[in-house]
């Protein structure tokens, strides 16, 4: 039987405000246990929310972005269950009437573009957390996360693979770090996934039985993940079993996802409007005000990218990616000729990218300045290097044996000979030590002319021009 794999993802956004979403405890994380819980968070009697005004402007915010409708008036609810690290035995949420409804997001994977649809993205407060590893048979509470603004993010069950699903995250943490409303820091909790997974054969329009895989807090467990349970739900199902609604947890150290318990539905939370909070009202004026604030998205800038710089849809997605490259990209293009951001981009994809990777930092904390590599960009336009001779200008810059492109040419002799008298010199004195692949070229072998440019470059220690090579070889070869 072929299966059809379909996955929704709600995703928990810690939205980047100084105080907590309905106290005035701070939400900064590393703090030792317990310190940054107020009465409020612990539900102290007689204690009462009072709702965090920037948390509100944070979702408008995102509810802009995504072409969703921002709810002038939304609901506040009690979502009632019992765990230890919820101090008041439900948790503050939206449930009938969430203030960002509907949206949709694209994305690339491969070479297609895919749309998914968002049911919606409410505000709620964070629980506590658990701690098993330092007390021998207890179990320890610290709720300094306890009332930490979230945005929870929900879609459709529109994914089709696991690849979709990580091309999702990937894009929707981009544009919420972009936006500045989540710092995106997958191992502080601040953008976790739950997956909601199910099977159905090819052509059914009924939806399976679905399993939620809890706190996913890795693109690469989020994948995992998924092929696993799919894997799971049809082998299971093949063999005559049926498939229960429950709530897993993947174990990256075995790869398998286990039950946690059985899967809840709606109604088993009791959700009821919160007597202690007013309706949410957000007025026409306050998202006008938002909007007139929100920075140029990065589909916007993909597209002008394309249609101003002549950039590649490829290059246009990859370089918009994250906000701290966008900023590094249009900060060497400020300091370099407009017909150059194909170079640029270049670059910034390939030595730049992988230095990045190979040092684990990210674009801003580069050694090198955008305007050095605006200056190294310049000098290959001019002539001066060539893509070979750039790239050991490149790392000494990044090693910081130079600060200056100039005086790192000058230093390590590397200045390109364009000189055509000079090239054509070494060029005829390579015809001449090499009569075989010569006579190779001539007779149609073509691999023997890369051989002879080969030649000529090294002869000219890697200096010459390559372009100028290849046309005075060519032309000998035919004469």
């Amino acid at each position: 039987m072929q299966w059809e794999l379909v996955v929704g993802i709600e995703t928990h956004a810690q939205l980047m405000t100084k105080s907590k979403i309905f106290s005035g405890a701070s939400t900064a994380f590393g703090a030792e246990p317990n310190i940054q819980a107020c009465p409020v968070d612990l539900a102290l009697p007689g204690v009462l929310p009072v709702m965090n005004r920037q948390a509100v402007a944070l979702a408008i915010r995102f509810g802009l972005a995504v072409g969703a409708k921002v709810a002038e008036h939304s609901v506040f609810a009690r979502k009632n269950y019992f765990y230890p690290d919820l101090p008041k035995g439900y948790q503050i949420s939206q449930f009938e009437i969430p203030v960002v409804q509907g949206g949709s997001l694209s994305f690339v994977v491969g070479d297609q573009t895919k749309t998914v649809r968002l049911t919606r993205a409410h505000l709620e407060e964070d629980a506590g957390k658990s701690l098993h590893e330092d007390f021998a048979g207890q179990s320890g509470i610290d709720l300094n996360r306890a009332g930490t603004p979230l945005l929870e993010i929900v879609t459709e069950p529109d994914i089709r693979s696991a690849d979709e699903a990580v091309a999702y995250a990937k894009t929707l943490h981009s544009l919420v770090t972009w936006l500045g409303i989540c710092d995106g820091n997958m191992q502080e909790g601040s953008f976790r996934c739950d997956a909601n997974v199910s099977v159905r054969p090819k052509g059914q329009k009924e939806f399976g039985t679905r399993c939620e895989i809890k706190n996913l807090n890795s693109f690469k467990f989020l994948h995992a993940a998924i092929l696993y349970e799919a894997q799971r739900q049809i082998e299971l199902i093949e063999d005559g079993g049926t498939v229960v609604q429950e709530t897993r947890l993947y174990d990256p150290d075995k790869n398998e996802t286990r039950s946690m318990r059985s899967k809840e539905d709606s109604q088993d939370y009791r959700y009821f409007p919160d007597p202690d909070l007013p309706p949410l009202t957000i007025s026409t004026q306050w998202i006008e005000q938002v909007k007139a604030d929100m920075p140029e998205l990065p589909g916007q800038k993909q597209q002008r990218y394309q249609d101003e710089l002549g950039l590649s849809a490829y290059d246009a997605a990859t370089i918009t990616a994250t906000r701290a490259m966008t900023d590094y990209f249009e900060a060497v293009l400020a300091s370099s000729s407009k017909d150059s951001a194909k170079t640029v981009a270049n670059w910034l994809l390939g030595e730049f990218s992988a230095s990045l990777n190979r040092a684990d930092l990210t674009p801003e904390q580069a050694p090198i300045a955008p305007a050095l590599l605006a200056r190294l960009v310049a000098r290959i336009a001019d002539g001066t290097l060539n893509n070979k001779t750039a790239k050991v200008v490149f790392s000494a810059l990044w090693e910081g044996e130079f600060s200056d492109v100039d005086s790192c040419i000058k230093g390590k002799g590397l200045e390109q000979i364009s000189d055509t008298g000079a090239v054509e010199k070494i060029v005829d004195d390579v015809l001449a030590a090499h009569p075989g692949p010569v006579a190779e070229y001539k007779a149609g072998k073509e691999a023997s002319f890369n051989f002879l440019v080969g030649q000529v470059m090294r002869a000219a220690k890697g200096k010459a021009n390559p372009a100028q090579v290849n046309e005075l070889l060519k032309r000998k070869l035919t004469t």
